[in-house]
C-alpha cells in the first residue's frame, strides 16, 4: 500500500471513530464498538485470552477445524479464501494447509480494520507458505466488504472465532448480505458461531481468574487515549461481564469507579457517574435455528453443520440460497 493510500486509511480509520465514540458516548446507554479493542497492545492480550483455561471457544472450533478441514476443503474446491477480521489468523493456518494440500495455486486475501496488524499478519503467514499469494485487504467488515473484483473463484469466505455474535441482529444479518452479494453461485461462507450452553460455563469463558480479559476490556480505553487524545484512567474502571438469558448473549461492560469527567478532543466531555457503565462487547449465543434464520435473512442457507465433540461451538458451511 502507497504511503498517500496509507494515509487515506489512517484519516479514514480517524473520521470513523470519532463518529462511533461521539454517537456512542454521549448517548444512553453509552457503549464503544469493541473493534476498539485492538491495537498491538489489545491484539496480543486477546491472543493470551485464547489460551486461558476458561475460555472453551478457540479450543473448540480448532478441535472442529483440524477434524474438518480437508473435508470443507473438498467441499468448497476453493482457489481463494477471504478471511473477514483476519487478525492473527492463527485457526486459518489449518485451513490453508488443507486448501495447498488440495491444490497448487492457493490466494489468501486478509481482511482486517487494523492496517498494521494485517500487515504483520500478512507477512506471517508468507513466511509459513512461501507459495501462497497474499492480498490483504483492509476493510472495516461493520460498514464495508471492499472485495476485488478479479478473483479466482470458488471462494471461501471465512468467519471464524464467532465474531458474528459481536453484532446485534440487525448488523449480523447486512454484514452476511454484503458477503453474500460479493459471492458468486459456486462461493460459500465458512461461519464460525458459539453455541449455548451451561450459563456458568459461558461467563466463566469472559471472567477469567488472571484478569486477562479484564485488561483486555480496559485495552479499549488505552487506544481511544492514544488515538483521540482522550484522557480515560483506565484504573477508574472496573470490569464486568454476565450473561443474558433473554437476549444469548454475553454483555461485556466497563463500569465507573466514582464520579468522573473524561476530555475525549473532537467528541467533548463526558461526565460519568459512579457505578455508571460503557457497553464495549456483545457476545452472541446460536444454536443451529439461530443460524438458520439469520443465513435465511441474508440470502444464504446453511448447507454443512459441524461441531465439536462437546457440541460447545459450531462452524457452518453457507452458500447463496439460489445455488444448487
Amino acid at each position: 500500500m502507497s504511503s498517500a493510500n496509507t494515509r487515506e486509511a489512517l484519516d479514514r480509520r480517524h473520521a470513523q471513530m470519532v463518529a462511533d465514540v461521539r454517537d456512542g458516548l454521549l448517548h444512553r446507554p453509552r457503549e464503544l464498538p469493541p473493534k476498539y479493542f485492538y491495537d498491538e497492545r489489545g491484539s496480543q492480550l486477546f491472543e493470551d485470552i485464547t489460551r486461558l483455561p476458561e475460555y472453551y471457544l478457540t479450543r473448540a472450533e480448532t478441535e472442529i477445524l483440524h477434524a474438518r478441514a480437508a473435508e470443507i476443503v473438498a467441499t468448497t474446491d476453493a482457489r481463494t479464501m477471504i478471511e473477514l477480521g483476519a487478525g492473527s489468523a492463527t485457526k486459518t493456518r489449518i485451513l490453508l494447509d488443507a486448501m495447498q494440500r488440495a491444490t497448487k495455486r492457493v490466494t489468501y486475501m486478509p481482511v482486517d480494520v487494523s492496517e498494521e496488524f494485517l500487515r504483520q499478519t500478512a507477512a506471517a503467514i508468507q513466511s509459513e507458505f512461501p507459495t501462497l499469494s497474499v492480498e490483504p485487504i483492509v476493510s472495516d467488515i461493520g460498514i464495508s466488504l471492499d472485495v476485488p473484483e478479479k478473483i479466482e473463484r470458488p471462494v471461501m469466505f471465512a468467519f471464524l472465532g464467532s465474531t458474528i455474535g459481536n453484532f446485534d441482529d440487525e448488523s449480523a444479518v447486512a454484514l452476511l448480505g454484503r458477503v453474500r452479494v460479493a459471492m458468486g453461485s459456486s462461493d460459500r461462507l465458512l461461519l464460525g458461531t458459539d453455541l449455548r450452553k451451561k450459563v456458568q460455563t459461558i461467563e466463566l469463558a469472559y471472567n477469567d481468574c488472571a484478569g486477562v480479559t479484564a485488561e483486555f476490556n480496559r485495552n479499549m480505553l488505552r487506544v481511544l487515549n492514544a488515538e483521540l487524545g482522550a484522557d480515560f484512567d483506565p484504573d477508574r474502571f472496573s470490569h464486568e461481564a454476565f450473561y443474558d438469558e433473554d437476549m444469548h448473549r454475553i454483555e461485556m461492560h466497563l463500569v465507573s469507579m466514582g464520579d468522573q469527567v473524561v476530555h475525549i478532543p473532537e467528541v467533548g466531555d463526558v461526565e460519568l457517574a459512579d457505578g455508571e457503565s460503557i457497553r464495549t462487547e456483545l457476545s452472541h449465543k446460536y444454536d443451529r435455528a439461530a443460524v438458520d434464520s439469520l443465513a435465511a435473512r441474508a440470502g444464504l442457507v446453511v448447507r454443512h453443520w459441524y461441531t465439536d465433540l462437546e457440541t460447545r461451538f459450531a462452524l457452518s458451511l453457507l452458500g447463496p440460497a439460489l445455488s444448487r
